[in-house]
């Protein structure tokens, strides 16, 4: 029986370790305060607007890059109500359009909607950073599983934006993706007549 009541005891101090590891020294202890005074201040308005190219990597639960991929997005924005299409090529050849549907208050609570959503995702802008908060239903091809996700954003001072997104389902880690968005310089047609 003391065997088992110390095996009991460990289960449970090893738990509690890994839940605090997580819960105030890892990627899901971070909040929009810790940012506050970091510039450049990211406004989603503008930095989320207009033509953006993105590369980025995904992880599998193993730490592994399991899809590469380019997109196109774009964004648009009309006072505090905006809406982003992207365009995503993977690796594998599949391609993949989403889109967003965002609201921003007056104090940078963000509302984000897509049809992939399940419910509305939350989130917030301060300092240089961006959280959002949703889940999301990945599509039959990967599964149909319902992922909850915490997603930031990170502004630097050239205008490019790092992207680091953990997925979790029933609260364990089971991918990560890790991307870079920037403002997409487009040519206008008259431009590429003179440069050719």
């Amino acid at each position: 029986m003391d065997i088992l009541l110390g095996i009991l005891i460990g289960f449970l101090i090893v738990f509690a370790a890994i839940f605090a590891q997580s819960r105030f020294l890892d990627f899901l202890a971070q909040s929009p305060q810790d940012y506050t005074n970091n510039t450049p201040d990211f406004d989603i308005r503008e930095q989320l607007n207009g033509p953006i190219a993105c590369e980025g990597v995904i992880y599998g639960p193993t730490g592994r890059v399991t899809s590469r991929f380019i997109a196109e997005f774009h964004g648009e924005w009309h006072g505090n109500e905006g809406r982003m299409t992207e365009h995503f090529r993977y690796d594998s050849g599949a391609v993949q359009d989403r889109e967003w549907r965002l609201s921003l208050s007056e104090t940078g609570r963000i509302r984000a909607e897509a049809s992939d959503l399940v419910g509305v995702g939350t989130g917030q802008q301060m300092g240089s950073g961006v959280c959002l908060n949703y889940t999301i239903r990945l599509p039959e091809s990967a599964g149909g599983h319902a992922l909850d996700v915490v997603d930031w954003m990170y502004l630097v001072e050239n205008g490019t934006i790092i992207n680091r997104s953990q997925f979790r389902k029933f609260g364990i880690k089971v991918g990560e993706l890790v991307a870079t968005m920037r403002p997409l310089e487009v040519r206008h047609t008259d431009e590429r007549k003179d440069a050719a």
